[in-house]
């Protein structure tokens, strides 16, 4: 509608479309009397109307629909359908379709549940439908598998029809080794040729022809592999990092600890490292390929409760949003 737009939000189990529009606000002046009015023949001639003035304009949130009841289990991703239409909700094990119109209705086109919850060896922890083809989703796993999964081939998704997985390295097996793998976070590119995972110790780009490995692996941490035991013990191994692509496909950008986040190039040839901090540009550093970041080869002095979890890349301007406490910032890139 004119002047307005709309959004999707969740929360653990629900999901809820706000229409966002700009409200002009308006109010009456305020009339006082003066002391001349008080004079019944003075006031006569002293009345005056009130008027009405504009105010600041602000903005105005408010619930269209809310799509509840349809998930057990917690909601880690929504997406909406390059249709329009439709949308997507996915939970540990189940992702379901809905259409924007219907709120007391959804089909669910993936269920990897086992009939035994003993069975149970994966879950699903994010997904994204295809920027342009409303058919096609992706879907990833705590094993650190993703899933392509074709609509139109099945009602029901299970049955993927690609899966991206590098194979593990024996060498640098551990006990370990499944937790740090567990993807966090994936993302088409905006022409839909790449896939971008995250995981706890790095960033990968995927070719969507080629499901054997991936074109790049960007190391994030790498540094905090001889603390991967101490990281275990105060949980800090399964934060959930998010990752987000630039409108032209050609930057990534995702988070890490002391309220850091990276911006890299497609290829992870350049790093540019930001403090999100309300202090502007008070720490930008860019780090040349191959180079260490000054001051970080020491892990100790790392501060895991300064977490910058959730980053997201305005479809179209080179905005990005970061989410550092109980802050937002926004970032001209």
């Amino acid at each position: 509608s004119f002047n307005s737009q709309f959004l999707l939000s969740t929360n653990d189990k629900t999901v809820k479309l706000w229409k966002i529009r700009d409200r002009e606000a308006r109010a009456a002046s305020v009339m006082r009397p003066t002391a001349a009015m008080t004079d019944g023949a003075a006031a006569a001639s002293q009345l005056r109307l009130p008027t009405v003035e504009a105010q600041p304009a602000g903005v105005v949130a408010t619930p269209r629909r809310v799509y509840a009841n349809a998930h057990a289990y917690h909601i880690n991703s929504i997406a909406l359908n390059s249709d329009g239409e439709t949308f997507f909700s996915a939970d540990d094990l189940r992702i379901n379709l809905w259409n924007l119109g219907i709120s007391d209705q959804s089909f669910t086109i993936v269920d990897i549940k086992p009939a035994n919850m003993e069975e149970l060896t994966e879950v699903i922890t994010a997904a994204e439908f295809h920027p342009s083809h409303c058919n096609v989703l992706i879907y990833s796993s705590s094993k650190g598998t993703i899933r392509l999964a074709d609509m139109r081939a099945s009602a029901l998704c299970d049955n993927h029809t690609k899966l991206f997985e590098e194979e593990e390295d024996a060498v640098q097996k551990s006990f370990f080794s499944e937790i740090i793998a567990s993807i966090s976070d994936v993302k088409f590119s905006p022409d839909g040729r790449y896939i971008i995972s995250r995981d706890y110790m790095t960033l990968k780009l995927w070719d969507v022809n080629m499901e054997n490995r991936p074109v790049k692996t960007i190391p994030i941490h790498d540094v905090l592999r001889p603390k991967l035991c101490e990281l275990y013990e105060n949980d800090c191994i399964f934060d959930k990092f998010e990752c987000a692509v630039s409108p032209d496909g050609n930057s990534v950008v995702t988070g890490s600890y002391d309220h850091n986040f990276h911006i890299f190039d497609r290829f992870g040839k350049s790093n540019t490292v930001i403090e999100a901090t309300q202090v502007p540009n008070k720490r930008r550093m860019k780090v040349p390929r191959g180079a260490k970041r000054s001051g970080r080869e020491d892990a100790n002095s790392i501060d895991f409760a300064k977490k910058m979890l959730h980053l997201a890349w305005h479809p179209t301007q080179n905005l990005i949003a970061a989410c550092a406490m109980n802050n937002l910032y926004i970032y001209s890139a």
